[in-house]
């Protein structure tokens, strides 16, 4: 089967929902915050306060492109993994993308600190502004969305496995 990758604001909960995604499927799991601080041996918001956003997106790309080998695996994507069209082509080609959506008000409640996540995004934006910059990109390259408003992490996983036996 294909990898499942899933793709979504910070806070949306990619990694969490997709540890038991992958425990439910037999699936390994990938997440590519971690293969970048793997890389690069620093934090994500020390990289973005250091070296800049168009670097930590370099450095997110190469580890989208890290997953080349990866097969039947849920990948958790950073939230700026859609700023690279290579990489969501790449993903795209081995993988089920699915979106995980939540109002922008939800993401607010969840993130109670944003500027030491590794969140990519200028000093000055908020939330709702990157939301509205993001929110096209995860449409365009899904392949199905789900909403996750008011659903428990198991009830997703539920919706993404019967979205993900639909689409094979």
């Amino acid at each position: 089967m294909k990898n499942i990758v899933l793709i979504g604001m910070p806070a949306v909960g990619k990694s969490t929902i997709g540890v038991l995604l992958a425990k439910s499927l037999g699936f390994s799991f990938v997440d590519t915050d971690l293969i970048i601080q793997r890389n690069t041996g620093r934090l994500l918001q020390d990289i973005i306060d250091a070296d800049g956003l168009g670097e930590f997106c370099r450095c997110e790309e190469n580890a989208v492109l890290d997953v080349a080998e990866t097969e039947n695996a849920v990948i958790a994507t950073g939230g700026s993994a859609v700023y690279s069209e290579k990489g969501m082509r790449f993903l795209k080609e081995n993988g089920v993308v699915i979106y995980l959506a939540l109002p922008v008000e939800e993401l607010e409640n969840r993130l109670s600190d944003i500027t030491t996540r590794g969140i990519a995004k200028a000093p000055d934006e908020t939330l709702e502004d990157l939301f509205a910059r993001r929110a096209a990109l995860y449409e365009k390259y899904a392949d199905t969305v789900i909403n996750c408003a008011g659903k428990s992490p198991e009830q997703t996983v539920r919706e993404i496995i019967s979205a993900v036996a639909q689409k094979t």
